[in-house]
């Protein structure tokens, strides 16, 4: 996103109009230049993450522009979260397809610029090119810690209580729904699945908690089953799941009401963007006061144990068998 002149090209003039209102940082150089810079806060490393969202795969053509860049934003500081750290800002690269318009990049602007300045994370940057495939928004975000301090996926221990924000399942529910899911639920309920598919809601008012008390975390982006395996074997532990304690809200709880074989799709479907972390049990409760000030829904579903694997109970406190552990794009 170089040179936004209203003089020069139609890339210029449309970077001039949508997103130089959002580059507020002085190292983005008022999108002028060919790259951007930022010096990292005294005695802070800095933590960098990138997610792409493909038309299609991650979201559906109709989805509302303004929304669509929201959840670009919200599934990278969904990360920073996880890691403990700060959003600093962040670099964005759009490749447009022919029937974009000049209203559908200003709303899409609007609701970048809407979360950029609720998380205090200004654009730095980016690109813009054309397409013949799908619309595709790529999000580079950097954060900070202290020095040494982010929260990795390795570091569980046996004895550390297993904790997840929020509640899980609800975005996989509400892809399906998308697709035609003919569930008889409520209006609320059905609203309720869409918006937590379309709109993550990132932890980031917990990060500062989950650096000082998390011995391990990661976002659940993939699906909780399969991410905490991942966490597992980063860690080289195991962990044993009660299934009757994750977390549902009452709209995941109507659908499993319906057909309780969808506790697959809940478990191992994904776009939760929630923060599973590990807790040694000393810490427990300094954890649950910081989420219960934070006003982040908080729940203790399990304990690592020595091993490897994750393993999910049933109510009959059988290992519950799931074909598959997380969506995969491969």
């Amino acid at each position: 996103m170089s040179r936004p002149s209203e003089q020069g090209s139609g890339e210029d003039r449309l970077i001039a109009r949508h997103f130089k209102p959002i580059a507020t940082h002085p190292g983005a150089l008022g999108l002028t230049d060919d790259a951007a810079f930022l010096s990292p806060p005294p005695g802070c490393d800095l933590v960098l993450k990138t997610d792409a969202i493909v038309g299609s795969v991650h979201f559906f053509a109709d989805d509302p522009p303004g929304q669509l860049a929201r959840k670009a934003l919200r599934v990278n500081l969904s990360d920073l979260a996880a890691k403990g750290a700060r959003p600093l800002g962040f670099l964005l690269s759009l490749v447009l397809p022919a029937d974009i318009t000049d209203s559908w990049l200003s709303s899409f602007a609007a609701g970048l610029q809407a979360d950029a300045e609720t998380y205090g994370c200004p654009l730095f940057g980016g690109d813009t090119d054309r397409t013949p495939g799908p619309l595709a928004i790529s999000i580079a975000m950097f954060g900070a810690v202290p020095t040494g301090t982010m929260v990795l996926r390795a570091g569980a221990k046996p004895g550390d209580r297993i904790m997840v924000t929020g509640t899980i399942g609800d975005a996989a529910l509400g892809v399906q729904l998308r697709r035609g899911a003919a569930w008889k639920l409520p209006i609320e309920a059905r609203e309720h699945l869409l918006s937590r598919y379309l709109l993550p809601q990132p932890r980031n008012a917990l990060a500062e908690a989950i650096r000082e008390q998390a011995s391990a975390a990661m976002d659940v982006s993939d699906g909780l089953a399969g991410d905490l395996t991942k966490l597992c074997a980063v860690s080289q532990v195991a962990a044993t799941v009660d299934v009757d304690k994750v977390p549902l809200s009452d709209a995941a709880r109507a659908v499993l009401a319906t057909d309780a074989n969808l506790i697959e799709t809940v478990l191992a479907g994904g776009d939760d963007y929630e923060v599973l972390c590990t807790v040694p049990p000393g810490r427990v409760d300094g954890f649950r006061a910081a989420a219960a000030k934070a006003e982040v829904a908080l729940t203790d579903i399990g304990v690592i144990t020595p091993g490897g694997g994750a393993v999910f109970l049933g109510v009959d406190q059988k290992p519950l068998h799931l074909p598959r552990l997380s969506y995969s794009h491969f």
